[in-house]
């Protein structure tokens, strides 16, 4: 059967997933670093908060297989990947749970540590909102987190080898150029996800991203006059 040529993922999913990819290499460096390359940790958190608000955006307003709709499984469609009996284009039922997982994950470790106050390096841009305990608890919660994170990267980035060095199907050049070469002729390119839903999805991310670096916060109060003598 002759192959033909798909336009599969759309521009915004893949800059947001090698943004992602980006982002996340610097925030292992910036934490590794430690001392004043904390701040960038921060400014890096904030960015992967905002690409998870935008992905989310996106999920609902993107093009067909970007869209939550398409891709996330029922339990049949991940029995019957199992089975070997799935067929389609963009994400497979388990990558998709792999895709859910870690998007909840970075929404989580980055939530976490707007709240975070170790007391030492680093206060979240709202530990002023919470009681030191609950900082605290969130500075806790957040370093446990990095090595479940760490374990679901490693996953992802296994499946992704599994696909192209066993199974023989390549999902790396279609993250980017976009394009992938299928054989069932009813398989058609992504439609929507237009600049109007882009506009929109860019939005909401930044907003939410002003929101969460403190952009609703007072201004601090400011430094008592010094005294004349």
């Amino acid at each position: 059967m002759n192959e033909h040529l798909i336009r599969v993922w759309d521009l915004p999913t893949r800059v947001a997933h090698w943004s992602g990819v980006a982002l996340f290499a610097a925030a292992i460096v910036t934490v590794k670093i430690g001392g004043n390359a904390m701040v960038w940790h921060g400014r890096v958190g904030l960015a992967l908060l905002g690409l998870v608000v935008f992905r989310i955006v996106w999920g609902l307003l993107g093009s067909t297989y970007a869209r939550f709709a398409d891709f996330v499984p029922r339990p049949r469609a991940v029995a019957d990947y199992l089975a070997g009996r799935w067929r389609g284009v963009g994400h497979n039922p388990l990558g998709a749970l792999s895709v859910l997982a870690l998007l909840a994950l970075v929404a989580f470790q980055s939530s976490a540590g707007l709240f975070a106050n170790d007391d030492i390096a680093f206060y979240g841009p709202l530990a002023t909102l919470v009681s030191d305990e609950f900082g605290a608890l969130a500075s806790g919660l957040h370093r446990q987190a990095e090595w479940l994170l760490y374990a679901m990267v490693g996953l992802h980035v296994a499946a992704v080898m599994f696909h192209v060095h066993v199974k023989k199907d390549n999902l790396i050049v279609p993250m980017i150029t976009g394009l992938k070469r299928v054989r069932d002729p009813a398989i058609d390119s992504a439609r929507g996800g237009g600049i109007q839903a882009f506009v929109v999805a860019l939005a909401i991310a930044v907003a939410a991203v002003w929101v969460a670096a403190g952009g609703i916060l007072p201004p601090p109060e400011p430094p008592p006059p010094v005294p004349g003598w």
